[in-house]
C-alpha cells in the first residue's frame, strides 16, 4: 500500500511537472534516493513514464497519460500544461462545463481527477474519453460529423444541439488572438462550434498561449468583450496586459514557479501586489488556503496576487522570496514548514521593506495569521477521551503522536492541547506507553512510521492517535488497513480537510472526527488584513482563525454535502 500510494504520488508530480529529479523526489517523499530509482524503475518498466539520467520523464504513450495527437502534441507542451493546471482550478465539484477539442483543454482532465460530480459538454473525443473514467462525472459527446484526425466533431449538428444547452463556464482556445480581432480560427467549423459554446455559457474562459498573441486565424468566433478570464504564461506583452485590465478581463499567467492574477482595477482605490507563497500544493489544507486567498484577491479588486509553491522545504522559499522581492511586491504571505529558515526569510523582506504575514508557522517580525493550536488540540483530546470512556472503558495499551518538529513550538501546541485534552477526561498516562513519531507532515512518512510500529506492538489492541494534521491522520489509518489492524486503533484529526470529511462519513471510521480550522476561509481574512497592514492600520500581532471539532454528529451543519 505504501509503496502503491508513494508511486502513484511520482506520477502525478512527473505529470504536473512533466520530469522531475531523483534528488526533489526523494526530499519531497521523505525517502532515500535509492527508493525513488526503485520506483522509478518499476514504473519506467510499467511504460508509466520514461527513466531518464538523475530522474523521469513523461512517457508519450503511457496508459497513464491522456492521449495527445502527434502532430499537436510538442507545440509548447509545458506551456500548455501550467495553463491547464490552473485553469482547472476554476472547476468545482458538481459545475457544468463546455470543452472544447483542444489538446490544451485535454491536458486540464489530468487535473480534474479530484473533481466529481461535473456535468461535461465537448466535441473532443479524446477529452470526452479521459473525463468519462470518474464515473461520477456526466460526459455529454456532442453529435456530428467526426472530423479526418479521430478526435473531434464538428458540422451543424453540433452546433443546433449546443443552441439547447445552458452550462456554467465553456473553455475554449484559438489559433490566434489580438485585442482588435479577439479568438480566431483557421477551420471555419470548429469556429462555428466555439462560437456557439460561448453563446450557451454563462462565462468563457480562453486558453491562450503567448505565441497565439498578434496572430491572426482565418475568421473570428469571439470579441474580447465576450471573454471574462484568460489564462496565459509569462512571455505575453506587459502592454496587453495592461489593455486587458482596461477591457476588464481578469487575466491569469502561468509561470514556470509562480502564477499571477490580475483582476480589473477599480481605480478609486490603490493597488497592491502581493506574494502568496504557499506551504505546498499537494495537501488538501494548503490548496484550500490557496484557493480562499485567490477568491478574497479577486473580489477585493484592488490586488494582484503572485502565488508561489514552498514544496515543504526551506531552501524553495527562500529562492522564492529573492523571486518575489524581485518582482516588486508589496507585501508578502508566507506559508512555509521551516521554522529555521524563519530568521533568514524575514531578514531578506525586512531589507526590502516587505511587511510579511506567516500563516500557521511564526516567523518573528511578521504578523502571524492561523490557528488557534492548543484549543483546536484540546478539544480533539477530549473527543478522543470521551471515546476511549465509552467504548473502552479507559483503556489504553498504547497512545502513538505524529509531530512534525520542523514545524516549531506554536504548532507543536497542538500537539500539547490534544494531550491534555484526553488526560483531562481519561486520567494520567503511563509515558512508557507513548510513541513518538515523525511525521514530516506527508501522508506517505507517517504511514510508513506507523507500520514499523505496529510491527512492534503486535499484542496492543487498544492504540489511540494523536497527529500533527489531518495528513498525518490518514496515513495512520491506511496504516493499520495495511496490516488489517484497523479495528485496533481510534483516531482525531486535525484539519477537517475533505479526504478526511469523506472518512469521518463512513460508517465505522476509526477516524471520529478532526478539529477543522476553516482553510476556506482564510483567504477572506488574509486579505483584510493585508490590505490593514498596506494601508498603514494598526493590527495585533497575532490574528487567530476559528476552529471546531467536526464528527458524524455535526459534519452536515458546517460542511454539508449538495
Amino acid at each position: 500500500m505504501t509503496t502503491f500510494d508513494r508511486r502513484k504520488h511520482i506520477l502525478k508530480l512527473v505529470r504536473e511537472n512533466q520530469s522531475m529529479k531523483v534528488i526533489d523526489l526523494a526530499r519531497l517523499l521523505d525517502v532515500s534516493e535509492g527508493t525513488i530509482r526503485n520506483d522509478l524503475a518499476t514504473l519506467d518498466e510499467e511504460q508509466q513514464l520514461l527513466r531518464v539520467r538523475g530522474g523521469a520523464v513523461l512517457r508519450e504513450e503511457s496508459p497513464n497519460q491522456v492521449w495527445q495527437p502527434p502532430s499537436r502534441i510538442d507545440l509548447n507542451a509545458d506551456v500548455k500544461v501550467r495553463i491547464a493546471r490552473w485553469a482547472a482550478e476554476l472547476i468545482e465539484n458538481g459545475d457544468s462545463v463546455l470543452f472544447d477539442d483542444s489538446t490544451t483543454v485535454l491536458r486540464m482532465a489530468s487535473f480534474l481527477k479530484d473533481r466529481r460530480n461535473l456535468t461535461v459538454v465537448t466535441n473532443g473525443i479524446e477529452v470526452a474519453r479521459a473525463l468519462a473514467e470518474n464515473t461520477s462525472n456526466t460526459v455529454i459527446l456532442i453529435g456530428g460529423i467526426l472530423g479526418a484526425d479521430g478526435v473531434s466533431v464538428k458540422g451543424t449538428l453540433a452546433e443546433k444541439f449546443l443552441k439547447e444547452l445552458h452550462t456554467q463556464r465553456a473553455f475554449v482556445t484559438c489559433s490566434g488572438f489580438s485585442l482588435e480581432t479577439g479568438l480566431t480560427e483557421t477551420d471555419i467549423h470548429q469556429a462555428h462550434i466555439k462560437a456557439q459554446m460561448i453563446r450557451s455559457a454563462e462565462k468563457t474562459i480562453a486558453l491562450i498561449d503567448s505565441s497565439k498573441f498578434g496572430k491572426l486565424g482565418l475568421t473570428p468566433f469571439a470579441s474580447t468583450k465576450d471573454i471574462a478570464h484568460i489564462f496565459t504564461d509569462s512571455n505575453v506583452n506587459p502592454q496587453i496586459v495592461e489593455q486587458l485590465y482596461q477591457d476588464g478581463i481578469d487575466l491569469t499567467v502561468c509561470e514556470e514557479n509562480t502564477v499571477s492574477s490580475f483582476t480589473l482595477r477599480d481605480k478609486q482605490l490603490t493597488h497592491y501586489r502581493i506574494g502568496f507563497a504557499n506551504l505546498d500544493e499537494i495537501s488538501a489544507f494548503s490548496i484550500d488556503v490557496r484557493r480562499g486567498l485567490e477568491r478574497a484577491a479577486k473580489d477585493a479588486s484592488n490586488i494582484d496576487l503572485i502565488v508561489a509553491d514552498n514544496q515543504l522545504h526551506g531552501e524553495v522559499a527562500l529562492r522564492i522570496a529573492d523571486d518575489l522581492i524581485d518582482r516588486g511586491i508589496d507585501l508578502m504571505i508566507e506559508y512555509q514548514i521551516d521554522q529555521t529558515v524563519g530568521s533568514l526569510l524575514m531578514n531578506k523582506f525586512r531589507q526590502a521593506d516587505i511587511p510579511v504575514i506567516a500563516v500557521d508557522i511564526p516567523i518573528i517580525g511578521a504578523t502571524y495569521f492561523g490557528t488557534d493550536n492548543y484549543n483546536g488540540g484540546f478539544g480533539a483530546g477530549q473527543a478522543l477521551g470521551e471515546w476511549i470512556s465509552r467504548q473502552w472503558k479507559k483503556r489504553l495499551d498504547g497512545l502513538i503522536v505524529l509531530e512534525e518538529p520542523r514545524a516549531g513550538a506554536l504548532p507543536a501546541s497542538r500537539i500539547q492541547g490534544q494531550l491534555d485534552g484526553l488526560i483531562n477526561v481519561i486520567g494520567s498516562i503511563d509515558e512508557s506507553i507513548i510513541y513518538f513519531l515523525d511525521s514530516s507532515n506527508m501522508l506517505e512518512v507517517s504511514q510508513e512510521a506507523m507500520l514499523h510500529l505496529l510491527a512492534t506492538l503486535t499484542d496492543k489492541h487498544h492504540l489511540a492517535v494523536l497527529p500533527f494534521n489531518d495528513e498525518a491522520a490518514i496515513g495512520a489509518l491506511l496504516a493499520t488497513q495495511q496490516v488489517g489492524r484497523e479495528a485496533d486503533v481510534i483516531i482525531v484529526g486535525q484539519g477537517a480537510d475533505r479526504r478526511v470529511r469523506e472518512e469521518i462519513r463512513r460508517e465505522g471510521s476509526r477516524i471520529i472526527g478532526s478539529t477543522a480550522y476553516m482553510p476556506e476561509k482564510y483567504g477572506g481574512k488574509l486579505i483584510d488584513l493585508a490590505l490593514k497592514i498596506l494601508r498603514g492600520e494598526p493590527v495585533p500581532p497575532a490574528v487567530y482563525s476559528d476552529n471546531v471539532f467536526i464528527h458524524a454528529g455535526n459534519i452536515e451543519v458546517y460542511y454539508p454535502q449538495h
